[in-house]
């Protein structure tokens, strides 16, 4: 009966044996490094709204391009994996980002407090502003002029936070209507839908130089602010192995030559 039992005992072993190193392996996978982790998946995946000219957005082949998804290829290429640019919905954006869909958030994505509480955002790499586009012959000239009219933002976007944090304009609007990116905002202003599109200075100037559209931007400002890379809470390894990329990546040139490339000039901020 001894004997029985200890074969029986022997074979129970040997069944949850394989179970057991799985187990183990998985727990040991969940626990690892995010940068190894990075490393041992073999692409770097960056969520981004792929109508955001010229961070990213597509071209006439239909590729998506950009100032942010140079730079986030030249990480990749550092860090010695593939890149993959994953549109999401801008409006669901950290939950693409929790749920482990992508690797980060990265496509002018402006630091705010509550951001830096839920993520693990890096330091800047890019200054902004939040604007007012409207159209020349609308005769709006300052936010002042914006009294009792309609203006339009990207839903999700930092563009709500400068309009709560500005009460008072806020409340002198008529209406504000919400669009599922900048570039459909725009295109109501063009037919008169709106009035003026809240946006990012970086995406209106832009637009505009190469649309050629009849549209300017208000001289004064409703917010300052800088874009930053949003990667998972816990992940702080991984966010600062992208920012030690970065710094390198300013001081050998290869950013002031991606700022080139897109806006003219070096605008970026990366070690300055």
């Amino acid at each position: 009966m001894k004997k029985i039992a200890l074969i029986i005992a022997a074979l129970a072993l040997l069944v949850s044996a394989p179970a057991f190193s799985k187990a183990k392996k998985t727990k040991k996978a969940k626990n690892a490094n995010p940068v190894e982790a990075l490393k041992a998946r073999g692409t770097f995946v960056l969520g981004l709204d792929d109508s955001f000219p010229p961070l990213g957005f597509r071209d006439d082949n239909n590729e998506i391009v950009g100032y942010d998804i140079d730079l986030a290829k030249e990480v990749a290429k550092r860090l010695g994996v593939n890149f993959k640019a994953q549109p999401i919905d801008w409006d669901a954006k950290e939950m693409e980002l929790e749920t482990g869909k992508i690797d980060c958030i990265w496509n002018g994505f402006t630091i705010t407090e509550d951001r830096k509480a839920a993520l693990s955002m890096t330091f800047a790499y890019l200054d902004n502003e939040q604007v007012v586009v409207v159209r020349k012959d609308s005769g709006i000239k300052t936010l002042a002029d914006m009294k009792g009219k309609i203006i339009g933002i990207q839903s999700g976007s930092s563009a709500q936070e400068a309009l709560d944090d500005n009460a008072d304009f806020k409340k002198a609007l008529a209406d504000i209507v919400s669009y599922k990116d900048n570039i459909t905002a725009l295109n109501d202003l063009k037919i008169g839908g709106v009035d003026g599109v809240v946006m990012d200075s970086v995406v209106a100037n832009y637009s505009i130089a190469q649309t050629g559209e009849p549209f300017e931007v208000l001289e004064q400002a409703l917010a300052n602010e800088e874009y930053g890379i949003g990667f998972r809470r816990k992940e702080t390894e991984l966010r600062a192995e992208v920012e030690k990329i970065l710094r390198a990546m300013a001081a050998d040139g290869t950013i002031a030559a991606i700022s080139v490339k897109w806006f003219g000039k070096d605008i970026s901020v990366v070690g300055k």
